[in-house]
């Protein structure tokens, strides 16, 4: 089976032009080009999620630069862990990535490094702040939910005359609060 080389072009808005990067993946040669017009803080980007199901391992994907990627920091290492998962190459034009290369790799395993110390700094911070907070007497987690209200709650809920919305509304209990006690309870399916 062949390898397949794609293209992801990306503008942030309907008025930009995606021509500059489609003229650069294709003087690249690339396979298929997917390509969408909307801003990288969504999380929700339909081409991207299309390309990420086709491609497989020995397949390469091309972007004109790393800014067309990734929506942040943490979003391009994690795309980049996938397709190191998956045995996708990446290769980005502007900055001369490519992980098929020696400098590639350790460029690679350099952002997924200062990725993993950052995942390990924020867990070490909300751990102390744990600690601090409870040396004050404090626990911390969300307040518990009045338990006459759970009750309420659940009672409404067997009676199969109020949605869980309006079961919500009345009692002030959550979905969530609610189908955990229905579980606990044992005292129904949801």
């Amino acid at each position: 089976m062949k390898n397949f080389i794609f293209g992801y072009a990306r503008v942030s808005t309907e008025n930009q032009n995606l021509d500059r990067q489609i003229d650069a993946l294709n003087k690249y040669g690339v396979n298929h080009i997917y390509n969408e017009k909307l801003t990288g803080t969504k999380r929700d980007r339909p081409e991207l999620a299309k390309m990420l199901d086709r491609m497989t391992g020995g397949d390469t994907v091309v972007i004109e630069s790393l800014s067309r990627l990734g929506r942040s920091t943490k979003d391009l290492i994690e795309l980049i862990e996938l397709f190191q998962s998956k045995g996708v190459n990446l290769v980005s034009l502007k900055e001369a990535i490519d992980t098929n290369t020696s400098t590639g790799k350790l460029l690679f395993n350099l952002m997924s490094a200062i990725a993993q110390f950052e995942r390990d700094v924020i867990a070490d911070r909300t751990s102390e702040g744990l600690k601090a907070a409870r040396a004050r007497g404090r626990i911390g987690g969300r307040p518990k939910t009045n338990e006459d209200f759970v009750k309420k709650a659940l009672k409404l809920y067997h009676t199969k005359q109020y949605s869980i919305r309006e079961i919500e509304e009345l009692t002030g209990v959550k979905k969530a609060t609610l189908y955990r006690n229905l579980t606990v309870n044992n005292v129904g399916s949801v």
